[in-house]
């Protein structure tokens, strides 16, 4: 029990969240996202307590996707999302709960909004508001902007006075893409583990206030994360090769060069020397 409990305080604990980010209604595909504080060997996701499903993790993956297809009434409850981490290695805590709930086909009205992890309250857009007079957080991206293919981005929000959990925002998504607690100096720290160009874009921050469910801070500066390619190996351009050629074909050039400056040295000296035995005394007319 010790061991257990110790492995649960180590390990950080995932996030959930459910896409669509708005309307479900019977029939429809829902995706629940589990996101990964750090590399996981497999992921599990629960709906009221119990067992529903397992993924096997690709170490470089910080994101488990469950779809449900075709969704019926009895999809409908509670979902969490749990992970046998890598390093360190034990079995992480359950993700905050995200309520699915499943309405009958309607107007677009009439369906529920995206839902928001927050403990035990479970909201929708409709409800959610911000309070200007709380201060917005602070938001740090490193490396810095540019990185290449592959590379790990940590993204870092911070508020230590007010935040009780913190929400990462991307451009162009309606809902937020990752939910994180705080640790003791209140800062989230969201992990982007082997970005693609699909990761580049600009990112924000906004936090539930403590002890309320309904309102949250508005949402903060931005930082903008720019993926680019791997520089090309240095041989694939034909760089060492082609100097290798270079340099070959220059000693070649130089060695006829040479070869043909000796043989007119040669010659010369040669005609010279008939020149010389012509002109002496006693020479043969």
């Amino acid at each position: 029990m010790a061991s257990m409990a110790l492995n649960l305080i180590l390990v950080p604990r995932p996030s959930l969240l459910l896409h669509p980010s708005q309307g479900v209604s019977l029939g429809d595909t829902v995706t629940l996202r589990c996101h990964l504080p750090q590399p996981a060997t497999r992921v599990e996701l629960y709906r009221d307590g119990q067992w529903r499903s397992r993924k096997e993790m690709d170490q470089e993956r910080d994101v488990a996707e469950f779809s449900l297809a075709g969704i019926k009434k009895k999809d409908s409850g509670t979902y969490q999302c749990q992970y046998q981490g890598l390093a360190p290695a034990g079995t992480s805590e359950k993700s905050d709960p995200v309520k699915l709930v499943v309405t009958g086909e309607g107007t677009e009205e009439s369906r529920w909004p995206w839902a928001v992890p927050t403990g035990l309250c479970f909201i929708s857009v409709t409800s959610l508001s911000s309070d200007n007079s709380y201060p917005p957080p602070g938001i740090s991206l490193s490396p810095k902007e540019h990185v290449e293919i592959g590379t790990n981005v940590t993204i870092q929000c911070s508020n230590q006075e007010y935040g009780a959990a913190f929400l990462l925002h991307k451009d162009g998504h309606s809902a937020p893409i990752q939910h994180q607690e705080p640790d003791y100096w209140g800062t989230a720290t969201f992990t982007l583990f082997g970005v693609t160009p699909a990761d580049s874009g600009t990112y924000r921050c906004s936090y539930r206030i403590r002890s309320c469910c309904l309102l949250f801070s508005p949402l903060g500066d931005n930082v903008t994360l720019e993926v680019i390619p791997r520089p090309a190996p240095t041989g694939d351009n034909g760089g060492p090769s082609r100097n290798l050629v270079a340099v070959v074909v220059g000693r070649w050039v130089a060695a006829i060069v040479f070869i043909i400056i000796l043989t007119v040295s040669v010659l010369l000296v040669a005609q010279r020397r008939r020149m010389q035995t012509d002109e002496s005394p006693g020479a043969t007319p």
